[in-house]
């Protein structure tokens, strides 16, 4: 048995004190970790496995992007950056972020694929009370007070067609999507707007057919739903893995020849290349195309391509635009930033020059108030690519 002297007592505990100021000093005032003095630390969590995987690497090299393009800093702060795996949805994005927010005590948190995943993590989110800066969709929430998000909400893409079909389609449309939370937004966003202007669905019982999700990987049988219904048109949303499935079926389906209106993810980035020919002439709407023009997206452009295959994406843009507002406001928060700092300078921020063309956030929802393209998968060059053809609606406000 080893013999503990005072003066061994003393040492041990001046090393304890050493420690407990060490780490005390490693976090700020709400908690957050900052890491080594003038760094912040950022959480990002997207789906970096699962049906949502190009999504989610989307995400994450959109803000790795910007990241790299601004000397590794946000607001004069070096940042580390903590990335973690949403996957398939809330089972998985819940013990991600509860790391992310209680562990690794990030000062913010960004990403999130899945309105699942973003409904899941709410909670969290006021529990740590720790901004979030989100690059996809998500569904309204009671309490947006640390919430932002610099895509849209998840119904408004569908709001933002709406009239475009009615207005183009003579007769009656078939709405088809997944089942789960970013399908049933996606879908309502649309037949709500398409109701309200006049328009018809086709399905028999008037209501949105909801697909199995992530299960379904056979649309044959919906074909024939469709078909039966007589339909001059179908409108859906799907993403990832279930788009490239849902568009090659349908090329080969006896419904090829009806248009295809869809929310822009349906041909957005590398599931148009995976969907290839099948995915000619269809038309979606979304709030970003890399062939707008103006200053910032042409440098957002030239920046993307210099470091990966391809254009790049709504989701790339909406994350790289999320690291823009977490520079400006990190940078408005002081020398030792804060969440709570940080949440107040993001409230501040008003206009945000964008790829996407000038934005700021509702004052309601903390989502951006932005114009819609129509696009339409057409040849540009060798390949296909989503090209604008219109200016849809603005939606936000």
């Amino acid at each position: 048995m080893s013999v503990t002297t005072p003066r061994r007592r003393r040492a041990r505990t001046a090393a304890l004190l050493a420690l407990v100021l060490a780490t005390a000093g490693a976090c700020n005032a709400d908690g957050a970790g900052t890491g080594e003095p003038g760094t912040v630390k950022i959480g990002l969590l997207a789906s970096l496995s699962g049906t949502y995987q190009a999504v989610g690497k989307e995400l994450r090299d959109g803000f790795e992007l910007y990241l790299d393009t601004h000397e590794r800093k946000l607001g004069g702060h070096t940042v580390d950056l903590v990335v973690a795996d949403e996957g398939n949805g809330a089972p998985t994005a819940v013990p991600a972020a509860t790391k992310l927010l209680k562990q690794d005590r990030v000062a913010a948190l960004t990403g999130i694929v899945g309105g699942g995943s973003m409904a899941a993590v709410y909670p969290l989110l006021n529990e740590t009370k720790v901004p979030f800066v989100g690059s996809n969709g998500r569904p309204e929430l009671k309490d947006v007070s640390r919430v932002w998000h610099t895509s849209y909400l998840s119904d408004e893409p569908g709001a933002a067609i709406a009239q475009h079909v009615r207005d183009t389609v003579k007769g009656p449309v078939y709405a088809i999507g997944p089942d789960y939370q970013g399908g049933w937004d996606e879908l309502r966003g649309f037949t709500d707007a398409f109701a309200k202007a006049g328009g018809t669905l086709a399905n028999p019982d008037g209501k949105t057919t909801f697909t199995p999700f992530p299960s379904t990987t056979n649309f044959t049988p919906y074909f024939a739903r469709i078909k039966a219904s007589g339909a001059a048109a179908v409108y859906t949303f799907y993403a990832g893995s279930a788009a490239v499935d849902f568009v090659k079926q349908y090329a080969q389906s006896e419904i090829r020849d009806l248009p295809l209106y869809a929310a822009g993810f349906l041909t957005e980035g590398g599931v148009l290349d995976a969907q290839g020919e099948a995915a000619r002439d269809i038309y979606s709407v979304l709030n970003y195309s890399p062939d707008l023009d103006n200053a910032e997206n042409r440098e957002f452009v030239a920046a993307w391509k210099a470091k990966h295959d391809g254009s790049p994406t709504t989701y790339a843009m909406a994350s790289y635009d999320a690291a823009a507002v977490l520079d400006r406001a990190i940078g408005a928060a002081g020398d030792t930033p804060t969440p709570e700092s940080i949440n107040e300078a993001i409230a501040r921020l008003g206009q945000i020059s964008s790829p996407r063309g000038t934005w700021q956030f509702s004052a309601t929802t903390h989502s951006p108030v932005q114009k819609w393209y129509l696009r339409q998968v057409r040849q540009d060059g060798r390949a296909l690519s989503n090209t604008v053809v219109g200016d849809l609606a603005t939606v936000g406000r």
